[in-house]
Order: C-alpha cells, then structure tokens, then sequence
C-alpha cells in the first residue's frame, strides 16, 4: 500500500525576494511547494536576499505596508499603516504576486499586526508599559482601542490583496518583552518563560482600568510583579508566582486578545471573497507573547479556518481540530539561522504524526541555495509512493 502524497506545502516571501528577479517564479515552483505566503504588511528588517540580480542586503527601515494603502481609509486617522520606503516601493506585493501568476502556486498574505517599533516611537501611548514603567515602542497594545481599530483595518486591508486565495495573520494578539531590538543588549540576565511572561505584562492606562474592571487594583498588581521578579535581577532564584492576582490579570489579558482576534477575522472575512482561506499563527498557550499569539486552541479554530504553530505546539491544537480546519506546521529549513533543512524530510514526518495537516517553510528568500537543494530534495522524498507523506485526517 502506497502512501498519499505531499501534503500541501507552502513557503515564506519577502515580495522583494520575486519583484525584480525573473528567474524567482520558476526557482520556488520547482522546489515541490503548492504555495507562497508573501509579506504584505511586515516588521522592520534587515535581510539577505541571495539571488536577487540587483540586490543582496535589504534593510527596511520600519514595519511597513508593501501596496498602497487605501487612502479613503486611512486619510485623517492619527493612527496608520506606514508605506514602505525603496526597499518595497509602490505595489512591490502586486508586482511579486503578477510574477508568480502562471507557475500554478496560490499565494496567500502574510500580515505582521501587533508588531511596530515606529509606531510606538512616534505614537508612545500605544505601547505595551511594563510593570516597571518601561515602555516597549515594538509592541502596541491591542488592549489601546485605537490600535485595535488600526490592527483590524489592517488585517482586512493587507489581507484581501489581488491575486490572494488566503491569508495567515501573524502577531494577532500580545506582543511583549521578548524581540530582536536593534543591537539587542538583553541577554545578561537569563529569562524562562514566566519571567518573559512578567516582563510582558502591560500596565498602561487602558489595560489599567482593564485590571480594575476585573476586581483587581492595577498598583497592587504592578508591585506584585515587580516582586515576582525582584529574584531574576538578583540573581537569586526564578521568577515568583502571583497566585490568587494571576486570575483578574490573565481573564483581562485572555479576553482581549479573543477580542482583537474575532474582529480581526471577521473584518477579513467581510472583505474577502468566498472560499479565502484565514489562518492564525498561533500558540496553545492562551497568554503566550509574540509572534505565534497566544489562544484558546478551540476557540482560534472554530473562529479561523486553521493556524500555523511551531513543532511541539501542534498536539494541543489537533485536539481540538473540526473537520477541515488546517494545522500548518512551521519548519525552518535557513541553516544560517538554525534551522534544519537536511532534517526536513524527518521533521515533517514529526510534524505529521503530531497532527499537522500542512507544511509551512521559513523562509524560502532568505535560504542558501544548499538549502533550497535540500529543501527540493526532502519535498521530494516525501513526495514519493511509500514514503510518509500526507497525514491521513488533510482536507485537500
């Protein structure tokens, strides 16, 4: 008996990884991925871009959106998506997706939310605040009723961009203390997870009166955290726990992130045409930081038509998983950036057997041609008859 075959496959893009560069299309088809998620609204970077013929360092200057944002939306708002500057310029998405039109890839959006360090340095008030009065211009808080406005439009606008069957929303929750800031100096104190936890927790005025609206006073409750921590800066042990004040600071935090994410969804789902395809990156972990945002595995899937989670996450969501909800597991195959791609073949059989329907590669752009070669190589091997392939329970 033979087994089905690949599962569907997808790779991550930067649009100036294919705008510019005929030979890109037919590079990414011929690796055996069924698809491109193609940065439409993307975080501040500095990036390889290794076969582009004009380029091969791109530094994009801040969080920007890679269209033209709709002015009839955005015009008198104080808060709005910012244009990318030359590294994206003018429809740079729109040229990249016309490129990959005809290779037979669907393309889907990739939309970075609650992400944007200049946002927060010019607009400070929307930043997350720590329980040490620091504030993090990176991370806006979803809970700043004007920043939720801004993330939902957003969603919907980057979302639903010509040519897109599908879109995959990253960072669409807490944003916190952990992120690459520019020449990061923060590793000499060790943070595990709860400590990164505290030092994520926003006190600023909306998530305040938040705090108070659940019974809980928001000073007692920054002290609290500043003592739970007090051991890291002293080196003297983990993190403490907050015990009964946990529970009004994490039922405030949990709700509003459901919140940012059915209105997100919603708003893409009323600009979208029928049969897109809304997916979430997400963690089980419903007061989980970051990229991956945190969510209730049930809630998120029967809201979004599936996720995107990193190796080990996916179980808790595959319990969870209605008939036809995609579980797109996340494999890194940039060696240079410690992932895996000799290991692709093996990883995607874990993945598999954990519940993952689909497969997601980062980062298709940023990869060295030995890492495409194995890329092209293991997408092979699993591609064959008796080999492991699609896990049985994939929807097509």
């Amino acid at each position: 008996m033979t087994t089905p075959a690949l599962p569907r496959t997808g790779a991550f893009l930067y649009p100036w990884d294919v705008d510019g560069d005929p030979a890109a299309p037919a590079l990414l088809a011929g690796l055996g991925v069924r698809q491109v998620t193609l940065a439409a609204a993307y975080h501040s970077t500095r990036a390889l871009s290794p076969r582009h013929p004009a380029r091969r360092v791109v530094t994009a200057g801040h969080a920007a959106v890679l269209y033209p944002p709709d002015p009839a939306r955005w015009t008198g708002r104080r808060l709005a998506p910012y244009p990318a500057g030359d590294w994206a310029p003018g429809d740079a998405w729109g040229r990249a997706a016309e490129a990959l039109d005809g290779t037979g890839l669907a393309v889907h959006s990739w939309v970075v939310l609650a992400h944007n360090s200049r946002l927060g340095a010019e607009h400070p008030d929307t930043s997350v605040v720590n329980a040490h009065g620091d504030r993090y211009p990176w991370a806006p808080c979803i809970a700043h009723p004007e920043v939720r406005a801004l993330l939902v439009d957003l969603a919907a606008e980057a979302a639903v961009r010509p040519g897109a069957s599908g879109t995959e929303l990253e960072s669409c929750g807490w944003y916190g203390y952990a992120h690459l800031h520019a020449h990061d100096k923060t590793g000499g104190v060790p943070l595990d997870d709860r400590a990164q936890l505290l030092l994520s927790l926003c006190f600023c005025p909306h998530c305040r009166r938040g705090y108070a609206g659940e019974g809980a006073d928001p000073d007692a409750l920054a002290a609290a955290v500043r003592a739970a921590l007090a051991p890291v800066w002293a080196g003297t042990g983990p993190a403490g726990e907050l015990g009964a004040r946990a529970a009004p600071l994490l039922a405030w935090r949990a709700r509003t992130a459901r919140g940012l994410q059915e209105a997100a969804v919603a708003a893409v789902r009323a600009a979208a045409p029928p049969g897109f395809r809304i997916l979430l990156h997400a963690d089980p972990d419903p007061y989980r930081c970051g990229a991956d945002a945190g969510t209730d595995p049930a809630h998120v899937l029967g809201l979004a038509d599936g996720v995107v989670a990193r190796p080990g996450r996916l179980a808790a969501f595959a319990a969870h998983r209605p008939p036809g909800a995609t579980l797109a597991a996340n494999l890194s195959v940039v060696g240079g950036m410690g992932g895996a791609p000799g290991r692709l073949a093996a990883d995607a059989r874990r993945a598999l057997a954990e519940g993952a329907t689909e497969l997601r590669l980062y980062h298709a752009g940023l990869a060295s041609d030995g890492d495409l070669a194995a890329v092209r190589a293991a997408l092979a091997e699993l591609g064959r008859p008796g080999r492991a392939g699609r896990n049985p329970k994939e929807t097509p």
